[in-house]
């Protein structure tokens, strides 16, 4: 089924239709309303269509219009021929292709390989809206449609497979992604500075090689040497060479470790470095990272002219079920400086904190209160995670400088540079749930315990009495993911103590707020580094506090991580690891794993059993399978 307006048994009702005039183009009949004979960009996404700050496509497409350019949108297209590739016709400059705000794999399939049955980025909720590999198929009929027509991709898929990289699902390492899609440019990262800088090369003819936050290739005889310090990795053919039984050989697996370290080494902005990294004959470009946004410029970004709403021709099939979790959400930052191996956040939004002004937060909340569908509630303030107001020394953000390349902020412990800015983020929600009309201002990105346990026992007890009063809804979200020291340091988090010391004083100041407010930590099981023993450890850990996990996921070697070049390599890429062998969970002993986090499960009790004999823990038989009380981290 395919949802698109100028389909007979579609009609818009008066409000749907001022709504729709307010949107950008997705029809022929659109432009001509607009009189506009031709777009300058045409944006193909495997997303349905939401005009919202937090879906990739409606960022990009608003900064653009911002520009000046003419944009329309080809959401979750067909697939099966070029026709629906031909919906708004040749664009003048360019198609921009994104997968969506998920890797297309990972939308489709579950950690185990098993399909999904669900898609909350399509309507009605169900899967099957988008193709496999989507930018490759999506790339290959804009091909077949229009010859010639520069296609550039953006989104996380396009990101994380700028160069070679992992690929779980066929098991292989894999070559850039603009090889395979024939693309003419990646963007990579956020994408609003890049799109500036594409959109300003073609309206004054400039070139596009020369653009940060971008990839392109070249053969190796026309490649011409740029202003930035360049580092060489290792050739695409060395990285991914296997033996006979599909294995990669130990070179291979060396090298493309290698590889993964000397992106780590030269991911910063504030210092920037070209990565050149040879296909055969052709060198794929990685040109240096974009800057970070100033505070304005991401103010100016949130307070484009969205409508917050999904596409009116969605309604009759229930709206974007992804959109009701952030419509009255409000994105505060950007950046993560945390170290977690398996998160692919750092090498998509970086490790620099950008910002919003509380102003800019105070006026889309406004917004929001003279929404006819606004209750409220305001259900989130954060980004990656709200408890990330600034970045995370002073020299993060000085040319030259920048965040450490060998040296993680909050691993293994917090560096004492790291600024407290937890007094900053209270101010800004002191601010918005006095503005009349808000009821409550809610935490549901979740907070980063380490961070917090890292400022001094004053600011931690007024943060966390507030946060009891004001800011939970009854559960706040924490990622320890482990318990095991093995575990823990090849996830790049710190030691459980910490996470207890801070479990113990949210316990006090929910007790003293008078509130019944829970933790959800998120755990992972068959992470690399992690082995059954430590599996075993974990339940213990979890059976001695007395708690049974709902939010336990089974590790995903997702494209472009750490921990993904961990699971592929058997190797500790980071810098300072010196590539030490890393245990890697793979075939039964995944379930194992993921059998004993969940212990208290009947169908569980025969694969915990043999886990635990296997991990020498017979003792913890007994105590693990007892049937017991259900109870939560209070």
């Amino acid at each position: 089924m395919r949802f698109l307006c100028n389909e007979p048994q579609f009609r818009y009702s008066p409000h749907m239709d001022e709504l729709r005039r307010r949107m950008l183009p997705i029809t022929l009949d659109d432009l001509a309303e607009r009189g506009w004979d031709q777009c300058d960009y045409v944006i193909v996404s495997g997303d349905a269509y939401v005009d919202h700050s937090s879906f990739g496509t409606a960022v990009i497409a608003r900064v653009l219009e911002s520009q000046g350019a003419r944009v329309g949108i080809i959401a979750q297209p067909g697939w099966d021929s070029p026709d629906d590739m031909k919906r708004l016709g040749k664009p003048r400059y360019a198609f921009l292709v994104t997968s969506g705000a998920v890797d297309s794999m990972v939308a489709h399939y579950t950690a185990s390989n098993k399909p999904r049955s669900d898609d909350p980025y399509a309507p009605t909720g169900k899967a099957g809206m988008r193709p496999n590999r989507a930018v490759i198929t999506y790339t290959a009929r804009i091909r077949q449609a229009y010859k010639g027509i520069p296609v550039i991709a953006g989104g996380i898929e396009a990101s994380l497979r700028r160069l070679s990289h992992y690929d779980c699902w066929s098991d292989t390492i894999r070559r850039s992604l603009l090889l395979d899609a024939k693309l003419d440019l990646i963007v990579y990262g956020m994408g609003e500075l890049q799109m500036k800088a594409i959109h300003n090369a073609f309206t004054s003819g400039g070139s596009l090689q020369h653009i940060p936050g971008t990839v392109y290739s070249v053969p190796l005889t026309s490649y011409q040497a740029s202003s930035w310090d360049e580092q060489l990795l290792p050739d695409y053919q060395e990285v991914s060479r296997r033996d006979q039984s599909g294995m990669l050989v130990e070179h291979s697996r060396l090298a493309f470790a290698r590889s993964v370290q000397l992106r780590l080494l030269h991911e910063n902005p504030m210092k920037p470095v070209r990565l050149i990294e040879p296909h055969g004959d052709t060198w794929v470009v990685q040109n240096p990272p974009q800057r970070p946004l100033t505070t304005e410029e991401l103010d100016e970004i949130y307070e484009l002219p969205f409508t917050r709403r999904a596409h009116p021709v969605y309604h009759s099939s229930g709206g974007i079920s992804a959109l009701k979790e952030v419509q009255f959400s409000l994105t505060s930052t950007r950046g993560c400086y945390g170290s977690c191996t398996f998160c692919a956040l750092r090498f998509h939004q970086g490790r620099i904190i950008q910002a919003r002004s509380r102003e800019s937060l105070l006026r889309e909340a406004r917004e929001l209160i003279r929404d006819p569908h606004f209750k409220g509630y305001i259900h989130d303030v954060g980004g990656p995670t709200a408890n990330f107001r600034t970045p995370a020394c002073s020299k993060q953000t000085l040319p030259g400088a920048g965040p450490c390349p060998d040296r993680e902020c909050l691993f293994p412990t917090s560096c004492p540079a790291v600024r407290d800015d937890h007094e900053q983020l209270l101010e800004l929600l002191r601010s918005l749930r006095n503005l009349p009309g808000i009821k409550k201002v809610f935490i549901r990105s979740g907070i980063r315990f380490d961070h917090l346990m890292s400022a001094s026992s004053d600011i931690r007890s007024r943060f966390l009495r507030e946060l009891s009063e004001h800011h939970i809804s009854g559960q706040l979200k924490v990622a320890p993911e482990h318990a095991s020291d093995h575990a823990l340091k090849a996830m790049g988090k710190p030691h459980i103590e910490v996470f207890d010391q801070f479990h113990r004083e949210f316990r006090r100041a929910v007790q003293t707020a008078g509130k019944k407010q829970y933790l959800i930590p998120y755990l992972i099981a068959a992470h690399p580094g992690t082995t059954l023993a430590d599996a075993a450890f974990l339940a213990e850990y979890l059976h001695h506090n007395q708690f049974i996990p709902d939010q336990v996921q089974e590790f995903y070697p997702t494209p472009g991580t750490v921990a993904s070049c961990m699971y592929a390599t058997g190797l500790d890429p980071r810098p300072g690891a010196d590539f030490a062998p890393v245990h890697v969970p793979k075939g039964r002993e995944r379930s194992l794993q993921r059998s004993l986090l969940h212990y208290h499960k009947p169908e569980h009790r025969r694969n915990v059993q043999e886990a635990l004999r296997l991990a020498g823990r017979s003792d913890l038989i007994g105590k693990l399978l007892r049937r017991g009380n259900r109870s939560r981290l209070s």
